[in-house]
């Protein structure tokens, strides 16, 4: 799970928070919106959605400035595939965690000829740590926040991680904090402030380690598939790569009765969920 992705996670998982941070809005009826925007610039996977009575909350994380269309074009083009399947106000915030003097984290606007179009940005490392340090959802963005003693406040963070009740909320937000601060600090202060043991219990955890079995699966798949049946096209190696991992153990034993690409392609179609 990159740092965009959790991001994106942490909006998901708390979505008022979220929106009582970036909107003068007081509002439980949030929901969280699965968009099927699918086509290219669009990325469905890394983009989140958060809708309340009266317009859409669209977030957009990211690390590096650099992308391709560029962030304003992208920015414009959700908006209006958004307003079009919605037909409601989308406000659009761009939330930038990786402090950076590229043009693109101050510019706020598309600007073409006859067209304009503006969304917020937000680049973390100017943000006022208060209203995040009082907020368990948005403490791992706290640590990327602006302060004059980082690794003090750094420990602000672990302190307040401390004072959560539940355990599973505790270990599941230290764990995004372990990542996040890894953006700006040494992963020795992290690790002394942040306990181990609590990141490894975590879903967040877990997540990356089902990632990293998936990859390592996949690859040696791949590679044991060219072999057997020869060369794989683009198309059946971009399926095998949104298996789970149940499916690419059934796979592997599947593939030993394999002896041309028709099977692989049959047995891709039996068992897409």
């Amino acid at each position: 799970m990159n740092t965009d992705n959790l991001c994106k996670y942490l909006a998901e998982q708390y979505p008022a928070e979220f929106v009582r941070w970036l909107l003068p809005l007081e509002t439980s009826n949030i929901q969280v919106l699965k968009t099927e925007l699918s086509l290219e610039p669009i990325r469905a996977d890394s983009i989140t959605l958060l809708q309340t009575p009266n317009l859409i909350l669209h977030l957009e994380f990211q690390t590096l400035p650099a992308s391709d269309p560029p962030l304003p074009l992208r920015m414009l083009d959700y908006w209006l595939r958004l307003h079009r399947k919605y037909r409601c106000n989308v406000e659009q915030v761009v939330i930038f965690l990786k402090s950076t003097t590229s043009e693109i984290a101050y510019t706020n606007e598309y600007t073409a000829p006859n067209t304009r179009h503006r969304y917020r940005v937000i680049r973390m490392w100017e943000q006022d740590p208060a209203p995040l340090l009082a907020n368990s959802g948005l403490l791992p963005l706290a640590t990327l926040a602006r302060s004059d003693s980082p690794q003090a406040l750094l420990a602000q963070v672990a302190q307040q991680v401390a004072n959560i009740e539940e355990t599973p909320q505790r270990q599941n937000v230290s764990a995004c904090i372990e990542i996040l601060a890894g953006l700006r600090f040494d992963k020795n202060l992290i690790t002394q402030l942040f306990r181990e043991e609590i990141m490894r219990e975590s879903v967040i955890y877990q997540d990356i380690l089902e990632q990293g079995t998936r990859r390592g699966e996949i690859a040696m798949l791949l590679r044991i598939l060219t072999r057997r049946i020869g060369s794989l096209t683009p198309e059946i190696q971009a399926e095998i790569q949104t298996l789970s991992i149940a499916q690419l153990e059934d796979l592997g034993e599947a593939l030993l009765d394999f002896s041309q690409p028709t099977d692989l392609t049959i047995w891709l179609q039996n068992h897409q969920s």
